[in-house]
């Protein structure tokens, strides 16, 4: 790939759209949905379904997705494909134009929803290449930019992705937390019928803190079984106390584990010295590590798709899971008070501890699956089941 002068100069006629990264290489297309810039680190995902739920998945804020499947966004959106209200994805680097939606959902063109949501779109980027690109370099700082008169400050734009510090040392959970409680309300979708209606017969009560939330997740829990109110990222132990709950919930989340644990991670000390049952997923899975004394790290180019192998290392059961993770567990800085649970048959890396003698446990992948195959729902169900 070329240097950012070079590449400049050969930008093509009817180019109204940019990515370019912090070392100066910029990649020409067309731009779509919101016009700007934004700022992020590139990541690639696997998936070939759910760019809706991928984009509003607030584990991806500060983020730009590059989508590996050719044919992103010729499915429409629709309402009931949102994952959450607040900030996830910056941005989407896609191979081909979108198209017209051809789907009896959509209630509309992916192009106008991104807009409305202050997202940018890129789309003619050889995705195969820039994928092959963050594989061997890893993921590299990025502006998205989309200019329809074609007029870019490209020097401008590289000074912004080499000035941004990326995502390590960045707690982003505060940013995309809930601000006040909420009593959860609804169960899964299904076709035809929408969401299912939270029954209201008495069911073990579950208070989950929610640093960066998809809400498949609190509707999955419905599901198996719990009555779930939702609070912020930053609240008190003693506020959680107050709620009585039978067990809390960790959830996904984006930026560094540890910086949200300078906060979070003593709260989810004192509910283990309280043995009150835990699980975590993802974020929430990594800050029940830190406290429990393991590290976190942050990896080479992350895990994000719907197709990702895991092993259950109690009995060699195989899940297809959904990741979207840029930080990992340290295995080897795992306590003796821990057992590794789970782990990757991509790299080996660790995707789930128990803490010994506790009621508590947490996994890299998303169970919820949204999207992605569903083998891991009985975690949702193990969970609900110790609160009984």
């Amino acid at each position: 790939m070329a240097d950012a002068a070079s590449s400049h100069a050969r930008k093509p006629d009817g180019a109204t759209g940019a990515l370019v990264l912090a070392d100066g290489t910029v990649l020409w297309g067309h731009g779509f949905g919101a016009v700007g810039q934004s700022v992020g680190e590139v990541c690639f995902n696997t998936a070939m379904t759910g760019y809706e739920e991928v984009m509003t998945d607030p584990s991806y804020a500060a983020q730009i997705v590059t989508f590996t499947f050719p044919h992103i966004g010729n499915v429409g959106v629709n309402d009931e494909d949102v994952e959450s209200k607040v900030e996830g994805a910056v941005g989407c680097v896609v191979r081909e134009d979108i198209t017209a939606p051809s789907n009896f959902r959509s209630r509309g063109e992916f192009g106008d929803w991104l807009a409305g949501k202050g997202k940018i779109g890129l789309a003619g980027i050889d995705t195969r290449a820039l994928t092959r690109r963050i594989r061997m370099s890893g993921a590299p700082n990025a502006v998205i930019a989309h200019s329809p008169d074609g007029k870019f400050d490209v020097p401008a734009l590289v000074k912004r992705a080499a000035d941004w510090p990326g995502l390590e040392g960045m707690d982003l959970a505060r940013v995309v937390s809930r601000t006040a409680d909420e009593e959860w309300e609804g169960g899964v979708w299904s076709l035809g019928k929408g969401y299912a209606r939270s029954p209201h017969d008495k069911r073990p009560h579950v208070v989950a803190m929610d640093f960066g939330a998809k809400d498949m997740i609190f509707r999955n829990l419905v599901k198996a079984g719990a009555k779930v109110t939702v609070v912020p990222a930053q609240t008190s132990l003693e506020a959680i106390q107050a709620l009585k709950p039978d067990g809390v919930f960790l959830s996904n989340g984006p930026g560094d584990p540890a910086a949200t644990g300078v906060y979070a991670v003593p709260v989810i000390k004192a509910l283990l010295d309280a043995d009150i049952p835990i699980f975590g997923i993802c974020l929430g899975h990594q800050m029940l590590a830190l406290a429990v004394g393991a590290k976190t790290v942050k990896m080479h180019q992350g895990h994000r798709g719907a197709n990702h192998p895991v092993k259950r290392l109690e009995d060699g059961v195989v899940e297809i899971t959904s990741m979207n993770h840029g930080f990992a567990v340290d295995a080897d800085s795992l306590p003796d008070s821990i057992e590794q649970t789970h782990v990757s048959l991509f790299d080996g890396s660790n995707c789930g501890i128990s803490v010994k003698g506790k009621r508590a446990f947490g996994v890299q992948y998303h169970p919820e699956a949204s999207p992605g195959p569903m083998d891991s729902f009985y975690l949702f169900e193990k969970f609900v089941e110790m609160l009984k």
